[in-house]
């Protein structure tokens, strides 16, 4: 039975398509992994996936995706998909299609056209602008043409970017995303993002080896939010959530763990203070 612990990519025995009992969705999130040698451009020390590498995305069958995901769907809208993995009632409901996975998903070539893919299968189903699409991005490559074209394309569709920004100061983003960067690059192109498709800001919170993040962290990160806001980038709300599964990268396994539920509810708190809406999966 699927739930929040087992986001397994190989569920459904496909290459590209795979069902996840999403807490940030709040239920069934059909998942789009375009990054199936498990390489990203980033190396996020939560990250839970296996044998992970740096790269880009290999080159997507595009036709291969679309009888994946035609096929999935079709096979959730008859039934049969719930009756086998014996989904409560309550969570016998699309809420969205993800196009997520094993690494970053823009660093696929074909970006645009999976948008267009995506597209042509919910107008076949009957499902167009019925079910949201979401990008779940770190948001590195949104100054590439290829990738702002596939998201002014996405918002066509129902659709939304979910932006990665971990945290707001140089030190937190080089130690969590393993990547060299500061919190102006990431202003920059999470404007860029905004204004070409609706975006939230998806932001992972964890203890380190047992410490929390720290008042200066908040602070940060609050004053990035502020600094938004100052620039009138149209963000809208924030998905602030905390880690469910064990990192599977070896340099930070065992050092990751959960923080409390009143700490987020705390801490979004303070988020609503500057006016910006909030969603928290504990």
């Amino acid at each position: 039975m699927l739930s929040t612990a087992d986001h397994s990519r190989e569920r459904v025995g496909y290459k590209y398509v795979y069902p996840v009992i999403s807490r940030r969705s709040g239920g069934l999130s059909v998942g789009i992994n375009l990054n199936t040698n498990n390489a990203c451009n980033w190396r996020c020390i939560y990250c839970q996936v296996p044998n992970l590498t740096r790269g880009s995305a290999p080159p997507v069958n595009l036709k291969g995706l679309q009888t994946e995901l035609e096929g999935f769907l079709s096979s959730i809208l008859n039934g049969d998909f719930y009756k086998a993995e014996k989904i409560p009632k309550e969570l016998q409901k699309i809420q969205d299609i993800a196009i997520s996975g094993n690494g970053e998903p823009t660093t696929a070539d074909e970006f645009e056209q999976v948008i267009e893919v995506i597209e042509l299968v919910l107008m076949n189903l009957s499902l167009l602008n019925q079910t949201k699409c979401i990008l779940i991005t770190n948001g590195s490559l949104v100054n590439r043409e290829y990738v702002q074209k596939g998201l002014k394309k996405l918002a066509l569709i129902n659709g939304e970017i979910w932006f990665k920004v971990d945290s707001a100061t140089t030190d937190g983003i080089n130690r969590i995303n393993q990547i060299s960067g500061n919190e102006l690059s990431a202003l920059k192109r999470l404007d860029i993002a905004a204004k070409h498709c609706p975006t939230y800001i998806q932001t992972c919170v964890f203890a380190f080896e047992g410490k929390k993040p720290s008042e200066d962290d908040k602070k940060a990160y609050i004053e990035l939010l502020q600094e938004a806001i100052n620039r009138n980038i149209p963000l809208k709300g924030v998905y602030l959530y905390g880690v469910e599964r064990p990192s599977l990268l070896p340099e930070s396994a065992n050092k990751i763990s959960k923080l409390p539920e009143d700490w987020l509810i705390s801490f979004a708190e303070q988020i609503r203070n500057i006016g910006i809406s909030v969603k928290v999966a504990a």
